[in-house]
């Protein structure tokens, strides 16, 4: 559920006409939705009500620090995969003492800075950064709390680019080996057995995988408790969002005219599989949804260039490329296109959409029916708010894009577009090129 909606012809943010927006803060502009963001946040706690449950938002998918500051007035923490996202949290104005570090190289600075700020747990990927963590964490005259990332080498039959659970990934320690992991960690001298961290993939659309993955794991889980006394079990992220029929997706209607077996996973489906089976384990539960909350929340604001009309093929040329959202270019992933003025009069069209960067995967669609556009008129790539404005580049030296955060009938510019200067501010021609 989201709430992007055309009001009469205009697409609306909540109260906001977006044409507004585009016109006050030009193009590509990011707009985000505080109320979807809040409205999945909730729906997501609530659906584990029963649980002692911590959700952490995976910053990776949007960073924002007006995103992470909602999330934390929200009650969120965060999975966290970097130093540099650590900071990010602090300049939010946010706590990571409630926060797990992840990720497979963690720096021995990254290690510092996350136990100088008391971070909750590490989620360990391998035997050698239980050396690296215990090294650190003597030097610091600490002990660092840990959760081993078990692999349960499940297949969660998505893309292969995001999926996470597989014995062949680079992540975590298989399910066979854990064992022997958790009794290494325990004698290291400056390392606190703290949890069992797992976590299969992402943009999940069926529960099976996460039951699947649980089932596996858990009695693992109850053994380590016995043995060593964790105090929690993380069961990852993950949950998958509608990109195909976004914009009425928003709808309760849309949902309801859904056939029971082809519905989206909701969360309230997740919670209704997975609290029955995590319960009886007596253990806090984290989870780290990122897309979850982020994905249907944002919107990227773009404007028709030209209509290029080929031998049998249009082109619509768009002021957004795949610096701007790389997702279609490196996932071939798809992003619903729409008008952010509706006209039912006009003549469809069928067009690749592609933006102005030199390279043949600068495509946003291909094929794409669309209604018919003409130059300075505003579309919005729907299902934007993840792993958009995070994943941006300068790419061709095209400045980051801005960022708009929405909150009823109020936007504010969160994050403006970066200026050439700004760009090659660190840059410098050497002397011996002068």
């Amino acid at each position: 559920m989201h709430h992007f909606r055309h009001i009469g012809q205009n697409l609306h943010c909540e109260s906001v006409d977006l044409a507004e927006v585009a016109r006050l803060h030009g193009t590509p502009t990011y707009v985000y939705s505080a109320a979807t963001m809040a409205g999945n946040y909730t729906r997501l706690a609530r659906g584990l009500g029963g649980l002692d449950a911590q959700v952490c938002y995976a910053m990776k998918a949007n960073s924002s620090l007006a995103v992470l500051r909602h999330f934390a007035n929200l009650g969120a923490a965060f999975d966290l995969v970097s130093g540099g996202e650590i900071r990010r949290v602090l300049a939010a104005g946010a706590d990571v003492r409630r926060s797990v570090f992840a990720g497979v190289g963690k720096t021995e600075a990254e290690i510092a800075l996350a136990l100088e700020h008391g971070v909750f747990s590490f989620h360990v990927e391998s035997e050698p950064e239980l050396a690296r963590l215990n090294h650190v964490a003597g030097r610091l005259g600490v002990k660092a709390p840990v959760a081993i990332r078990v692999n349960p080498d499940v297949d969660a039959h998505t893309h292969a680019k995001i999926t996470t659970g597989k014995s062949d990934n680079k992540f975590g320690v298989p399910l066979a080996r854990a064992a022997a992991a958790y009794a290494a960690a325990a004698k290291l001298p400056h390392v606190s057995v703290k949890g069992v961290q797992m976590h299969i993939g992402s943009q999940l659309t069926s529960v099976a995988p996460f039951v699947e993955a649980v089932e596996k794991v858990a009695p693992f889980v109850a053994r380590l408790k016995a043995e060593f006394g964790i105090a929690y079990f993380s069961v990852g992220g993950g949950i998958g969002i509608v990109y195909q029929d976004a914009l009425a997706s928003g709808a309760q209607e849309w949902w309801d005219a859904q056939p029971s077996d082809k519905r989206p996973i909701t969360p309230e489906a997740y919670g209704a599989a997975l609290v029955p089976l995590l319960k009886p384990l007596g253990l806090k539960i984290l989870l780290e949804p990122g897309r979850f909350l982020v994905g249907n929340a944002g919107v990227l604001l773009t404007r028709v260039e030209h209509l290029k009309r080929g031998e049998g093929k249009n082109f619509l040329i768009v002021d957004a490329a795949m610096n701007d959202l790389v997702r279609p270019a490196m996932y071939d992933s798809y992003h619903e296109i729409v008008p952010l003025h509706r006209d039912t009069t006009r003549a469809a069209l069928t067009a690749d959409v592609v933006g102005p960067v030199c390279e043949s995967g600068d495509c946003f669609a291909h094929g794409r029916q669309l209604q018919e556009a003409g130059e300075g008129e505003y579309l919005a790539l729907m299902s934007a708010g993840a792993y958009g404005a995070a994943m941006a580049s300068r790419y061709n030296t095209r400045p980051l894009p801005a960022e708009v955060m929405v909150s009823g009938g109020a936007f504010e510019l969160v994050n403006a577009r970066e200026t050439f200067e700004q760009m090659t501010a660190n840059e410098k021609v050497p002397a011996f090129l002068k």
